[in-house]
């Protein structure tokens, strides 16, 4: 499949049709990483964080606040299966 190089200031942008981003499961929007491998550009989906910047908010809101539990009848069983 072709696609042109569409100038962007001093860099380059090029057009991924959709169905392309559907096979490596990324969208408009999606952060990608680039690489150079044998004369190849490869792009790939980058890594989604579900949680980025969570523990951060959770410290911050912590100690600002009393750290008393407002839901104690809510666990923390089950947190090891997911996704941090």
């Amino acid at each position: 499949m072709l696609s042109a190089l569409k100038k962007f200031g001093n860099s380059a942008g090029v057009i991924i049709p959709k169905p392309l981003l559907s096979k490596i499961g990324a969208k408009a929007g999606d952060s990608v990483e680039l690489k150079v491998e044998a004369g190849r550009l490869v792009i790939e989906r980058a890594p989604r964080r579900p949680r980025a910047g969570w523990a951060e908010d959770a410290k911050r809101i912590a100690d600002a606040y009393d750290d008393e539990l407002v839901w104690p009848e809510f666990a923390n069983e089950g947190d090891d299966r997911l996704e941090w």
